[in-house]
């Protein structure tokens, strides 16, 4: 380019490649350096500024050689009080001992109120995951289709065991996970008091298989779900117990005291949902289960 040129070009250029290469740049540099990548192997459901959100899936089997549809696991999301967060999932999920659980027991077992409002705080938040075929997603009909993971809570589960374990004897139970069965699931979102709600989400009778070679196409898509309860993807009890320390500030071996007094955490408010490391923002769609929490902390009391 002359130079004559490039003075008549210079606004332009100015703002189609200096500018535009500038902010690119300077983006690259203000970016996280530890910028967490989603899993895609997981779909969630998108929610409008109102906090609702609609779209439909279709539960699948699991894998030939596993034993449920579904894996089940805890986990625990707190802000301690100097600022930094505790998320990681719960050794109790594969059978051994966690290091959150214990420190809740040791509130729980003091009798005091203000130590058991901290042990309910830092509770263990229940999550399930299935193999799902998207039916509909208007927000993001790119993955309508398509097979992914699905990351839900109690509420959706219990709607879940009730189609198969039906209430009343007019209703015929149905296997939601079963390829030949017609049945879909709608989920249908609403934001109540600062809260994610499910209630309205249902199942409904609906084919999306066009024939026996559509259900194994899309059966040869799901994938395993034993490997999320493979101690391997867990950290280990020291590792999480040495976070715990530091998100409460606290030396290695707290007391009763100590807890309480650095207790004044922050829950995570609800979000969600994933197998894969989870964000602060996404807990506020988790669901939680309380009853099952408090009568977990109230058998480790039971067994001091």
């Amino acid at each position: 380019m002359s130079f004559d040129n490039l003075r008549k070009n210079r606004f332009n250029y100015i703002i189609n490649k200096t500018i535009a290469k500038l902010v690119d740049e300077a983006n690259k540099v203000n970016a996280p350096a530890n910028k967490y990548k989603a899993d895609e192997r997981y779909w969630k459901p998108t929610v409008d500024k109102a906090g609702n959100g609609y779209a439909e899936i279709r539960f699948l089997p699991q894998v030939d050689g596993e034993d449920l549809p579904w894996v089940r696991y805890w986990d625990h999301g707190f802000k301690g009080p100097n600022g930094q967060w505790y998320i990681e999932k719960s050794l109790t999920s594969i059978g051994q001992d966690d290091p959150v659980s214990e420190a809740n027991s040791i509130l729980w077992n003091s009798g005091v109120e203000s130590d058991k409002a901290i042990a309910r705080d830092r509770k263990r938040r229940l999550h399930y995951v299935s193999n799902i075929m998207v039916v509909s997603d208007p927000d993001n009909p790119a993955n309508e289709g398509k097979v992914f993971l699905y990351m839900f809570g109690k509420k959706i589960f219990d709607k879940v065991m009730d189609i198969m374990q039906p209430s009343f004897q007019d209703e015929k139970p149905v296997n939601p996970y079963d390829l030949w069965e017609d049945s879909t699931f709608k989920i249908k979102i609403r934001q109540v008091e600062g809260y994610r709600n499910y209630d309205k989400s249902e199942f409904s009778k609906n084919d999306v298989f066009n024939d026996d070679s559509h259900r194994e196409e899309i059966y040869n898509q799901v994938h395993a779900l034993n490997e999320l309860q493979d101690p391997a993807n867990y950290k280990s009890y020291d590792e999480l117990k040495a976070k715990l320390n530091k998100v409460l500030g606290i030396d290695n071996s707290p007391s009763v005291q100590q807890m309480a007094q650095l207790g004044e955490s922050q829950t995570v408010a609800p979000t969600p949902e994933v197998v894969a490391p989870v964000t602060a923002e996404e807990f506020a769609a988790t669901e939680t289960d309380d009853d099952a929490t408090l009568s977990y902390f109230a058998k480790l009391a039971a067994t001091e």
